[in-house]
């Protein structure tokens, strides 16, 4: 199966990440495209999402998966990116290297387990690896098993765990991947990436 990636400018992404993310039962709260805009506009990021024809009409293109990644700086103005940086500190180097947090994603439910955060994944590394980048973080809580298990298939290590007494559920998984050629290379999706504004 060949996999349609669309790789987004900033200010068509943002847009279609807040349309996206209406499919999504999961997110407490949704991202605005004033938000995306604001955490990506001074750094380099990408805005990737997956596209497949409807079953019962296949003329008919939907988005079905999303991911959106950028740069994580050493010394981060936002609150929350400064915190990101401070609690991975200890497992992270950051001096010299160029860090890419994969900040968010999913896979609508309709369409889980066809491959597609793994197409996703697979482009973000080929498009971080031409970039300049030298590892990719993401942060998830542990209650997310599926996401979990993805990216355990994916080779990504677990770096750190901070617990949450009486609510395990609610623990943060800190995980991690180190470029390189040989990473793409063990790439298994075909992919065909169309850029967009």
């Amino acid at each position: 199966m060949e996999y349609h990636i669309r790789q987004y400018g900033l200010q068509q992404g943002a847009l279609e990440i807040q349309y996206i993310e209406e499919f999504f039962g999961e997110f407490p709260r949704r991202k605005t495209s004033s938000e995306v805009v604001a955490r990506l506009g001074d750094r380099d990021h990408q805005i990737v999402m997956a596209e497949a024809a409807l079953p019962d009409d296949p003329g008919t293109v939907v988005p079905v998966a999303f991911k959106v990644s950028h740069e994580l700086r050493r010394r981060e103005t936002d609150a929350r990116l400064a915190d990101l940086v401070a609690r991975l500190a200890d497992c992270v180097r950051f001096d010299g290297r160029k860090v890419l947090y994969s900040w968010i994603g999913g896979t609508r439910r309709d369409w889980r387990g066809r491959g597609f955060f793994r197409a996703l994944t697979e482009q973000q590394e080929s498009w971080a690896l031409d970039n300049g980048f030298d590892e990719v973080v993401v942060k998830t809580k542990n209650r997310f098993y599926a996401m979990r298990s993805t990216l355990d298939h994916l080779e990504f290590d677990v770096i750190k765990l901070e617990t949450r007494p009486g609510d395990p559920g609610a623990s943060k998984v800190y995980l991690s991947k180190r470029l390189g050629r040989e990473v793409v290379d063990r790439h298994r999706s075909t992919r065909a990436v169309v850029n967009v504004g």
